[in-house]
């Protein structure tokens, strides 16, 4: 194929899904990595030429070992991996499952190491590539988080090592930390709930999943080639007033 190669995790709704039309309209074949075939399906219906849905269990050393063989033999190259993949099961520590707690590192964390070893290989062996991480600034510290922030604080940790390792092979790892952002899961907050969260913005506004897309558009540039093992936050300013830094 002629095309630009791109996979995108949890590619099928909300950031995840503007990521992978922005990377379509710019001419990426995108491979669009979800558990949820419906809407997976949906978003591959909309784009049948320039797109795949695959259904992976990133979490799953087996599912990730296959999902790659078959990159490898149909297309014989990756440009751009995002590891958007994510999962929250929030709790204040005391009141937290262990098995709450695995199962949001397995996801946010494991799957984005098992994704990103598997991306390495191919993207060493052809010396070039991009791979973006979709982190948090919660890994920053946030009540109630324990897991989650942990996981993604992770995610910031493993991308300034896959920077360092990969960076001699053209490789260049980046990772973009999201403010308050207009998801499906947003909108399930209280009304009162966002206004106070959106007052707490410098800039006074919430940010949409397209801002997300731009930001991976430009670090997966081919042209964008000094830039690594940074974190990008896309959050409106909030991170500027803050004392978790």
């Amino acid at each position: 194929m002629d095309n630009k190669i791109a996979v995108v995790t949890g590619a099928s709704k909300g950031i995840g899904k503007a990521i992978s039309r922005r990377l379509i309209s710019e001419g990426y074949f995108t491979i669009l990595v979800d558990i949820d075939k419906e809407n997976g399906l949906k978003l591959e219906s909309e784009n049948f030429d320039k797109s795949k849905y695959y259904n992976c269990d990133i979490s799953n050393e087996n599912s990730v070992s296959d999902f790659f063989e078959f990159i490898k033999s149909n297309y014989g190259t990756l440009d751009v991996l995002v590891n958007n993949a994510g999962i929250i099961k929030d709790n204040m520590i005391w009141n937290m499952p262990t098995e709450d707690f695995d199962k949001v590192v397995e996801i946010n964390l494991k799957g984005c190491w098992l994704m990103s070893k598997q991306a390495g290989i191919i993207m060493k062996e052809q010396n070039s590539g991009r791979i973006v991480n979709i982190t948090s600034r919660a890994w920053l510290g946030n009540r109630g988080q324990s897991n989650y922030a942990a996981s993604k604080a992770g995610v910031v940790s493993l991308t300034r090592v896959l920077a360092l390792e990969l960076g001699k092979y053209n490789v260049l790892v980046n990772a973009i930390a999201p403010g308050l952002i207009d998801t499906p899961l947003t909108q399930k907050l209280p009304e009162h709930v966002i206004e106070n969260l959106i007052n707490l913005q410098p800039t006074k506004t919430m940010g949409s999943p397209e801002n997300i897309a731009q930001t991976v558009s430009f670090l997966s540039n081919p042209q964008t080639e000094f830039i690594t093992g940074q974190v990008i936050y896309v959050d409106g300013g909030k991170n500027v007033g803050s004392n978790m830094v």
